[in-house]
């Protein structure tokens, strides 16, 4: 399968922040089980695993479609438009 539009799209990946933690989660005093970094703004959110799923609200709110996993070891990219993983 061929990478969508998004994911073609994706020339420099925003990195994640040294900061390892989600700040509305903090803001809200709650926890999360890991990162997204949005590709279009580097807002950084908490995953679908966690209670609040900030990375996917973000998208929601914003429509922007890609987020980067800010995990250590961790190199994908999804979109949630297509919703396609690739790889990097």
């Amino acid at each position: 399968m061929a990478l969508c539009t998004h994911l073609q799209a994706i020339e420099t990946i925003l990195p994640a922040p040294a900061e390892h933690v989600c700040p509305e989660c903090v803001a809200l005093g709650d926890e999360w089980v890991h990162l997204r970094v949005c590709q279009a703004c580097g807002h950084v959110g908490c995953c679908d695993s966690s209670k609040n799923q900030h990375a996917t609200r973000h998208f929601q709110a914003a429509g922007h479609p890609v987020v980067t996993s800010a995990e250590s070891g961790e190199q994908w990219a999804w979109c949630y438009v297509h919703q396609q993983l690739a790889e990097y």
